[in-house]
């Protein structure tokens, strides 16, 4: 059956067909392309532990890695263990991360998170999706970053960059993150999931910019049906 390359309600519709095997060729072309555009690729949120990846992701909400790594390293040195945290006031730990937007909601929900991993998972963050989603402000997003990043568990994390580029490429027609998840595991072989999101996010923040892509100088542009046409 062939696999109709369409993006809607973007700025292109390809109009373009291939077969399921040959979309799969081409990302896999994209994949080995961007792995040479970025050799020494890794996770851009500053970590030591599990828990820790976890914090930064749920303070990453709304808010730039750059950032996140501004916040986290008195974070990080005032609560040391997971107990710490959950055993926190809301506002002590608001006031430390209060630049990353909406923080007392973070911090209500990094506080009830460590509470539940105490709790319910003996003071070790889970490692499947399905208990990782049970944490407050944990969505696939964030689990599969802490999978993939923590554990070696391959995961596709779906920010706004792996939306935009995906659609642009042609890989999926979607706008909700867990479709374009969905989607996107038919397409690349799953040993390839997490550096193939970190990779296309990387790429959409130093090259293929939502304002203004730069297709002249895309290290991918001749794999992109959507290429000069944004």
């Amino acid at each position: 059956m062939p696999f109709l390359l369409k993006v809607t309600g973007g700025c292109y519709n390809t109009g373009m067909r291939e077969s399921l095997r040959e979309t799969k060729i081409r990302a896999l072309k994209i994949f080995r392309r961007l792995k040479k555009t970025y050799p020494n690729i890794q996770c851009p949120i500053h970590h030591s532990s599990p828990w820790e990846l976890v914090v930064a992701t749920i303070l990453s909400a709304q808010c730039t890695d750059k950032m996140v790594n501004k916040v986290t390293p008195s974070l990080f040195r005032k609560y040391r263990k997971i107990r710490d945290y959950a055993d926190a006031v809301p506002e002590d730990i608001g006031r430390l991360i209060r630049p990353t937007g909406f923080y007392r909601n973070k911090a209500k929900n990094i506080i009830k998170a460590a509470k539940i991993i105490c709790q319910k998972f003996r003071g070790k963050v889970p490692d499947t999706m399905e208990e990782l989603i049970t944490l407050p402000g944990v969505g696939r997003k964030t689990a599969n970053v802490v999978l993939g990043n923590a554990f070696g568990v391959p995961g596709l994390s779906v920010d706004t960059h792996m939306i935009r580029l995906n659609r642009l490429l042609g890989f999926t027609r979607h706008k909700d993150p867990v479709k374009i998840e969905f989607d996107l595991m038919k397409i690349v072989p799953r040993k390839n999931w997490t550096k193939f999101s970190d990779l296309i996010i990387r790429h959409g923040r130093a090259r293929c910019h939502a304002r203004r892509p730069d297709c002249a100088r895309c290290e991918i542009t001749g794999f992109c049906p959507s290429r000069f046409k944004v």
